[in-house]
């Protein structure tokens, strides 16, 4: 079938046979790789307007640069669909996160087309920054290309990057794909700014005559090249009235382009691939370009799950109607806000992953998206609570780990009252290692002034975040997975405080005590409840709910009742809530031998979450299996 409905693309199993088509083939083939993708993600789901919205770009990189050798460094990876299908993937690419499969974001162990993993933004220009300077040093004449678009644009490791660009010798490209969209809508000056970006066609094509000249006499060496540099942008701003950021920085800007003329994007990059210096392109696309209802509604068609190719009409997987943790909080959150005029949210770039989305259409005034921009969201929230407001940070697990100096310096070390909710904690399935929430227990733990929570259910995570935004409470951290609930009846439930570092007893035993943290106490009551009444007698089970500060008058009765502990965590072991029991009793001269169930010490793959809490050893049956052998 592929041959038939496929008749270039499938001559194409890597960019060198990419680069012998004719340039009048470019067009067609796009056309055929954006419908390769939308066949294979609507039965195998995966990230969908993204990848639509660079096929051009991604083609013409590969006809133009000699990949592997000339590197492509992609910002988040999400759009790298296309990229990975042309580099060797293509037959592989119905695996495409699924267990096992390939990843759906750029990784080198998977390909030496990948130059680095890429899985959060805006680390794009310093890696292919540092990747061009190696080359540099080497005398190695590659190419290095950085893809960055104008959502990741907003975050301050890509400012960092350009900044060190334009000191550091390189011949770095930074294509900036401009489709003015992250997730949800972009937010902030950077994003009005780049929508009034414009060049000259004429201007540019003097320039590349003036540069080749120059570069003939011998006028182009670096201080010199500099110099010129400095006064052709100061030429183009008195022309024009107006000043570019990035020619400001002394980086070539070029652009903007038409991100969907592939053949205008082969010429264009051919011009300017050889010049010295870094640069920026300037590209305008569109994100679902070539689906209509991607193109429509890009937000939803971000990951839209399965849908009919031919309709548009998005299949629910889950029909149970059990909500999920996110639209907890977010319900819950406009219900606080509603009684609670200090309430404030923030986030950064992800109104609608974390359901912020739901106060933003209630509360516009009141929900702040400021972009991605982690470690400013933290800094912000905490600006806030300063003055006495009542601020509720919400940010991916994975993704507060960019702003640990924020949580440490802005918010603990002022003892802040403030809300830091994380969402996706635990393994978040198909995106894979850069996405799961695992270490956030560990790296928090360790912090003053920090209260850590982790809720069981959905009753729980609503009662956790009332009792987060009482008076003097300080900086409250609240963990949650991604994914449904339990299907409580969470709705009607009234609100109650829970008293801070107070665990609940869910079974008495004798023998051995189960001490979990989070929703896998659920897992581990559905063990318990699977073994032997002869056995099930025996056991204990605890929902402990804080990991800072422990219930350590429970842990105290648990040391002289019980003769052994296991303890459940959906982080790294190392450092974490086992870690923190364990020290406990060690600290108290206990003798009680603690048995940790958490994440192992390494990357955990992709897959679905049952696939994955069955690979490290954390689903029902692997905890009873430990259960019996502590009873044995």
């Amino acid at each position: 079938m592929i041959e038939s409905k496929y008749s270039i693309l499938s001559t194409i199993e890597y960019p060198s046979d990419l680069r012998k088509l004719d340039k009048g083939k470019l067009l067609q083939l796009c056309d055929e790789l954006r419908g390769f993708i939308i066949d294979e993600l609507s039965t195998n789901p995966g990230h969908l307007a993204s990848s639509l919205g660079v096929v051009e770009l991604t083609v013409a990189l590969h006809y133009v640069f000699d990949t592997p050798n000339d590197k492509i460094v992609w910002d988040v990876g999400h759009q790298a669909y296309a990229h990975k299908i042309l580099t060797g993937r293509k037959n592989v690419f119905c695996t495409n996160r699924k267990f096992h499969g390939i990843s759906g974001f750029p990784n080198p162990k998977e390909s030496e087309y990948d130059a680095f993993v890429s899985g959060h933004a805006s680390n794009s220009i310093s890696a292919a920054l540092g990747i061009s300077v190696a080359h540099q040093m080497e005398h190695n004449d590659g190419k290095v290309i950085a893809v960055i678009g104008d959502g990741a644009l907003t975050g301050g490791l890509a400012f960092e990057g350009l900044n060190n660009v334009c000191v550091n010798p390189n011949n770095l490209l930074i294509i900036l794909n401009d489709n003015n969209m992250s997730i949800d809508m972009p937010v902030g000056g950077m994003s009005r700014y780049l929508t009034d970006i414009t060049t000259s066609k004429f201007y540019n094509n003097i320039r590349f005559k003036g540069y080749h000249l120059l570069k003939q006499i011998g006028l182009m060496n670096d201080n010199k090249r500099n110099k010129l540099v400095r006064m052709g942008n100061s030429i183009k701003n008195v022309a024009s009235g107006s000043h570019n950021i990035f020619e400001g920085l002394n980086i070539r800007y070029f652009g903007q382009v038409n991100g969907h003329d592939v053949n205008q994007l082969v010429k264009v990059l051919n011009d300017i691939k050889d010049f010295e210096g870094p640069k920026v392109l300037h590209i305008k696309t569109v994100k679902g370009k070539g689906y209509g209802p991607a193109e429509h509604d890009a937000t939803v068609w971000h990951a839209p799950g399965l849908f009919v190719r031919e309709t548009g009409e998005r299949i629910k997987s889950d029909k149970s109607g059990i909500a999920r943790y996110q639209d907890v909080f977010g319900n819950t959150l406009v219900e606080l806000a509603e009684k609670n005029e200090r309430i404030i949210g923030i986030t950064p770039a992800m109104p609608t992953g974390c359901s912020m989305n739901i106060m933003m259409e209630k509360m516009p005034d009141r929900v702040f998206d400021v972009g991605i921009a982690e470690g400013h969201a933290v800094t912000f929230s905490a600006g806030l609570a300063k003055e006495g407001m009542m601020p509720f940070c919400n940010i991916y697990s994975s993704f507060m780990q960019r702003a640990y100096d924020n949580i440490i310096h802005d918010v603990a070390l002022q003892n802040l009252n403030m809300v830091l909710c994380l969402d996706r904690a635990g393994l978040v399935g198909q995106d894979g290692p850069t996405h799961h929430g695992a270490f956030d227990i560990a790296y928090l733990r360790p912090v003053p002034n920090l209260i850590i929570a982790s809720p069981i259910n959905e009753i729980e995570l609503r009662n956790l975040l009332y009792t987060a935004q009482l008076p003097n409470k300080g900086a409250f951290v609240i963990r949650y997975p991604r994914g449904k609930g339990e299907g409580v009846d969470w709705k009607n439930a009234p609100f109650e405080e829970i008293e801070t570092g107070k665990a609940v007893c869910l079974k008495e035993g004798s023998q051995v005590a189960v001490l979990t943290f989070g929703p896998l106490g659920n897992a581990a009551k559905n063990a318990i409840d699977s073994l032997p009444e002869k056995d099930r007698e025996k056991v204990g089970l605890y929902n402990m709910r804080f990991v800072k500060p422990l219930d350590t008058e429970l842990l105290n009765k648990i040391e002289h009742q019980y003769k052994s502990v296991i303890t459940i965590e959906d982080g790294v072991r190392n450092g974490g809530f086992g870690s923190a029991v364990l020290e406990y009793f060690a600290d108290g001269g206990f003798n009680i031998p603690v048995k940790r169930l958490g994440l192992p010490d390494n990357f955990v793959e992709h897959g679905t979450p049952a696939e994955l809490y069955n690979l490290v050893g954390l689903d029902k049956e692997a905890i009873a299996t430990e259960i019996c052998q502590s009873l044995k």
